[in-house]
């Protein structure tokens, strides 16, 4: 991607062109697919509805009367939530998990397995790894033998909050241990390493980590092959109703012809549906999910148009017109503008980010208390919003720098302590990794607001971690065409 100069949209008849610089953002990557695909949009018949039912009852019935002992009931849980599926049975989980903190002790466990799925589950303080240190208050040289302990370990490092530093080192040890080994294991376990290292569990997105669990799940026993099958079965039913909402998305998209009146601007409509669904993809909230998706299409096209394509005079005025949020200082804007004025009057009126709107799509959960938490300003908000702005930061500032774009903090960060790019990126990934630590703290029971709602808050914070990694992959969305959920 490049930047070039391209004349401007006449804002009047007579009007002199203004010679500006823009973005040469790609097209979007999927043409018509999800509008010409027929076979998308078939009903699921009523034999498979039927057997899914069924299914769901016998997943009900394993979770419910899984053996006493907690590791099992623990490992049960951790299954159905890899395999994505967790969300139809909430409560029974609750009840389970509430039990096994009630009624075991975590000093028992002795293997690093139980122990590291105990602590992720059954949120407890990381001292509890204590015992698996040496003398001189080392990991033991031993755990190495057991690789599904290292890597139960390793993820459970994810979730520690400030002041854990054991989990930092627990982070570290797992980490430089298995570069060395990946090379020398079976393919399967190599392919799961390599997974969590490229992504925890912590910052992935659900629907993206049961495809993947999916792949690797054992199917050797009646169990397994339950679990696994009605895993498959939901996945694809639920992957049909949002090819079908995303295809509603895109008629309304293409009928206000954005892409051909402003062509300046990225078409991403695909790509920031994928990015709600890591918010939350539940079939309940269909609306929230279309409701935000448009929201995030304007404001993507809102950023486009500031970033890359307005003048500062034509900003000015469309500034100034939001702020009055009067349909009457429509007609002080150029053409251009107007059709994103005019929209935005129709798909923002509510809310004024993201986060508000996903809020309002827990139509059965969300309260004007938990508004009211929201507009104050708490903790896991402000460690959000570095994190968002960082990590962006992080992955686009070399390309935005190409095209004019103000300074990152990147840049800021460079220049104000004379360091280099890598060492820039360095500081701003542990202030990342601090701000993470503040999530999770906010996640912790008894929580501010209800579960469910950070739980959003969290999802939005996978889906940045997922887009952004390693590149800007929502402006260059090829790198997303193989994360399709």
């Amino acid at each position: 991607m490049s930047s070039h100069l391209v004349p401007a949209v006449s804002t009047s008849g007579s009007a002199p062109k203004t010679t500006r610089q823009t973005a040469d953002f790609r097209p979007s990557l999927w043409g018509n697919h999800f509008l010409n695909n027929s076979s998308d949009f078939e009903a699921i018949d009523s034999a498979t509805q039927e057997e899914h039912e069924q299914l769901k009852k016998d997943v009900r019935t394993m979770i419910v009367e899984a053996t006493d002992t907690s590791t099992q009931k623990l490992h049960m849980i951790d299954i159905v939530q890899r395999l994505g599926m967790a969300y139809h049975f909430v409560k029974e989980i609750e009840d389970v998990l509430g039990k096994v903190y009630n009624n075991s002790n975590i000093d028992n466990y002795n293997k690093l397995h139980s122990v590291s799925l105990h602590f992720r589950l059954v949120r407890q303080h990381g001292n509890v790894f204590e015992k698996f240190k040496d003398d001189e208050g080392k990991f033991k040289a031993s755990l190495i033998n057991d690789v599904q302990g290292m890597l139960n370990l390793y993820e459970a490092a994810y979730f520690g909050i400030q002041g854990e530093d054991i989990l930092d080192e627990a982070l570290a040890y797992t980490t430089a241990h298995f570069k060395s080994m990946v090379s020398r294991l079976s393919s399967q376990l190599a392919e799961q390493i390599n997974h969590a290292l490229n992504c925890p569990l912590r910052k992935g997105l659900t629907r993206l980590e049961a495809r993947f669990f999916m792949s690797i799940y054992p199917s050797d026993n009646s169990l397994y092959k339950t679990l696994l099958r009605f895993a498959k079965l939901d996945y694809n039913i639920l992957q049909t109703m949002h090819r079908k909402d995303l295809r509603d998305i895109l008629l309304w998209w293409k009928n206000l012809d954005f892409t051909t009146k402003l062509p300046y601007a990225r078409d991403r409509i695909v790509e920031e549906y994928f990015w709600i669904l890591g918010i939350f993809f539940e079939p309940q909230y269909a609306f929230g999910i279309k409701s935000l998706t448009k929201v995030t299409c304007m404001l993507a096209l809102i950023d486009d148009t500031y970033d890359s394509y307005g003048t500062l005079e034509e900003l000015i005025l469309f500034t100034e017109a939001v702020e009055r949020w009067d349909i009457d200082a429509i007609d002080i804007l150029p053409d251009y503008m107007k059709l994103i004025y005019d929209t935005l009057g129709f798909e923002t009126s509510c809310c004024e980010v993201m986060i508000s709107v996903a809020f309002l799509g827990l139509t059965d959960t969300a309260t004007k208390e938990d508004f009211d938490w929201l507009c104050s300003n708490p903790k896991i908000i402000r460690a959000s919003k570095i994190i968002c702005r960082l990590i962006n930061d992080k992955a686009s500032h070399k390309f935005e720098q190409q095209r004019g774009h103000v300074a990152s903090a990147v840049e800021c960060y460079m220049k104000q302590h004379g360091v280099s790019e890598t060492e820039a990126v360095k500081v701003i990934l542990k202030i990342v990794a601090k701000a993470w630590k503040d999530v999770n703290e906010e996640m912790l029971k008894p929580t501010a607001v209800s579960v469910p709602l950070l739980e959003l808050i969290l999802n939005y914070l996978r889906v940045i971690e997922v887009v952004y990694k390693d590149d800007d992959s929502f402006t260059d969305a090829s790198k997303l065409q193989d994360k399709d959920a």
